[in-house]
């Protein structure tokens, strides 16, 4: 494949680029410029962060698992290009410096390239923007104090990259309609959005994805539209715009977003992507089921539409043929009444042992509705219908809770496994639902407070 984009402010141009060469492995070994790391290599610890510029701004990135072609069209600074040409170092790394914030360097690059980003796009949530980076020897107080010392500086005018025109590539369509006639064509093919799960594949796993198709310009599948009846989401809306648009809407959602990987993983995985790889544990499903969100799917000219816990229907298998794409996802306008609890070992970045979504009205006092959706407590994202039948018409009290237990047990046979046992899942999943009516009585039930 063709690209064009901006290196730290250089035009690059380059011609038949293998679809699967990572930015970090062409960093490294074809520009020598090392202060890009590997660390883990597939998205985890940050210190292959980049700064990436196009029509939505600047953002983080993993370089680990973005593939070449993602970059066509866009400008991308290295740690080597944050500071100034003369040589004046930005704000954030002269901060680094004063309040100590490096011991062994391995980390410090990534760390400064969030930094840089968040300090760009005045970002003053510290922690969530630097969630993503690991450091293994300064401990983060010395480092969150640099970006402070840095947030009222000015940012330097030469990272305020303009990104050129985009190569013309067959296999990078630029709109949906495109996407279908290709993807029809070559139903066998590997379509690539973020590529958070996708990268791995060929990272970890070393396999050869024969054809891929990139969906990364396709800006039609990046819309957002509010209706009065819905919300409707393209399938390339990424995680972090998802995160602002459901503060907007669902708070609880968006709380849970706010932990769903970290800023370089958020800014590049989408909710299509999400949706389409069916994980078990992926935790947009259980918020979108309970909300009662359709999926829209698309093989050429041919659209069908179907609720989205129909999409799943076994573990590693979907409701969708071969050439056929998730175009949209869509919700119900609705008044908020969702809650979302993800369960993990650690708080930011971590793999949920359970994701439970609740939609339960009440009125009267009484359970008029339930719609309730778990992650990780089947092989598929799955509906608690018995749990839904045994509360709904039922007062809103301790009382019925206790008298659904069994209706928990129809619902789910979870597995044991690194995560959590299947014990631990269900009395996990009871309590969330107690959490949800000891917040509705007035409770405080954050996990995050200790109370007496």
């Amino acid at each position: 494949m063709d690209i064009t984009f901006l290196l730290n402010g250089r035009e690059v141009s380059l011609s038949n680029v293998s679809p699967t060469l990572t930015l970090l492995d062409w960093l490294r070994e074809d520009r020598a410029l090392c202060g890009t790391k590997e660390g883990c290599n597939e998205g985890d610890c940050g210190a292959c962060t980049v700064m990436v510029t196009d029509g939505h701004g600047a953002r983080t990135l993993n370089a680990c698992i973005l593939f070449m072609p993602q970059l066509d069209g866009k400008a991308v600074r290295t740690v080597e290009g944050i500071a100034a040409p003369d040589g004046a170092l930005h704000p954030v790394q002269d901060a680094m410096i004063a309040q100590h914030g490096s011991q062994c360097g391995f980390c410090t690059p990534g760390f400064v390239v969030s930094m840089a980003v968040a300090h760009m796009n005045g970002d003053a949530a510290h922690d969530d923007a630097l969630a993503g980076n690991l450091c293994r020897c300064t401990g983060y107080a010395p480092i969150i104090r640099a970006a402070e010392a840095a947030a009222d500086q000015p940012a330097p005018a030469h990272l305020h990259d303009t990104p050129p025109a985009a190569a013309t590539n067959q296999f990078a369509p630029d709109s949906a309609d495109a996407l279908a006639r290709l993807y029809a064509e070559h139903p066998d093919a590997t379509l690539i959005a973020g590529a958070t799960d996708v990268g791995l594949w060929v990272t970890k796993q070393m396999r050869d994805l024969g054809t891929v198709i990139f969906l990364n310009r396709c800006a039609d599948l990046q819309n957002i539209d509010v209706t009065d009846e819905a919300i409707t989401l393209g399938s390339g809306v990424t995680m972090d715009r998802m995160r602002d648009l459901m503060e907007d809407h669902h708070p609880a959602y968006a709380e849970m977003i706010r932990r769903y990987g970290s800023t370089q993983v958020r800014n590049a995985a989408t909710i299509g992507g999400n949706v389409a790889n069916g994980s078990p544990i992926g935790d947009n499903p259980p918020a979108l089921i309970a909300l009662g969100a359709s999926v829209h799917l698309r093989h050429g000219d041919a659209r069908r539409t179907l609720p989205i816990e129909d999409f799943f229907v076994d573990y590693g298998k979907q409701d969708r043929a071969p050439g056929e794409f998730v175009e949209a996802i869509s919700i119900p306008r609705q008044p908020d009444r969702l809650r979302v609890y993800k369960l993990s070992k650690r708080f930011d970045q971590d793999i949920s042992a359970v994701c439970g979504a609740f939609n339960i009205t009440v009125t009267d006092g009484t359970v008029s509705a339930a719609r309730i959706a778990f992650g990780g407590m089947a092989g598929i994202p799955k509906r608690a219908t018995h749990v839904e039948a045994a509360i709904t018409g039922q007062p809103w009290t301790d009382e019925t809770l206790i008298n659904a237990w069994q209706a928990w047990e129809r619902d789910f046979q979870p597995l044991s496994d690194m995560r959590a046992s299947a014990d631990y899942r269900i009395t996990a999943a009871c309590n969330m639902l107690s959490r949800v009516l000891l917040e509705d009585l007035g409770a405080t039930a954050s996990v995050l407070e200790v109370q007496p």
